[in-house]
C-alpha cells in the first residue's frame, strides 16, 4: 500500500508520504511555500529536487500546532479546488473547440 494522502475531486493536495521522516507534504504553489517558509521557516521547507521547486513543501509534524496545521492544509485544499476547477473549464473548453457559449 502507498502512504497516506489526501485528495480533492480525486486529485492529492497533502500527503503522509514523509512521515517517517517526521514530514507531511504539501502542495502549495512556490508563491505560498516562500510565504510559508519564510513566516516560520522551522516548520516549512521546499521537498528536494523538482517537486520541491515546483511548490512541494515539506511541514515538520512534531512541531506544527494543531492551528497551523489546519490552516496549511486549508490552503493546500483550497489552491487545490482552484486548479482543478481552471483544469475542468480548460477541458470544456478544449472539448468544444474553444469556443465561448
Amino acid at each position: 500500500m502507498g502512504a497516506v494522502d489526501f485528495r480533492v475531486g480525486g486529485r492529492i493536495f497533502a500527503t503522509l508520504a514523509s512521515q517517517h521522516l517526521g514530514y507531511g507534504n504539501l502542495m502549495l504553489t512556490v508563491e505560498h511555500q516562500r510565504a510559508f517558509a519564510e513566516e516560520a521557516p522551522d516548520l516549512f521547507l521546499p521537498i528536494a529536487g523538482g517537486w520541491g521547486k515546483s511548490g512541494a513543501t515539506h511541514i515538520r509534524l512534531a512541531e506544527a500546532n494543531e492551528d497551523v496545521l489546519a490552516g496549511a492544509l486549508r490552503v493546500a485544499w483550497q489552491l487545490r479546488k482552484e486548479n482543478n476547477a481552471k483544469n475542468a473549464k480548460n477541458a470544456k473548453n478544449a472539448k468544444s473547440g474553444g469556443k465561448r457559449r
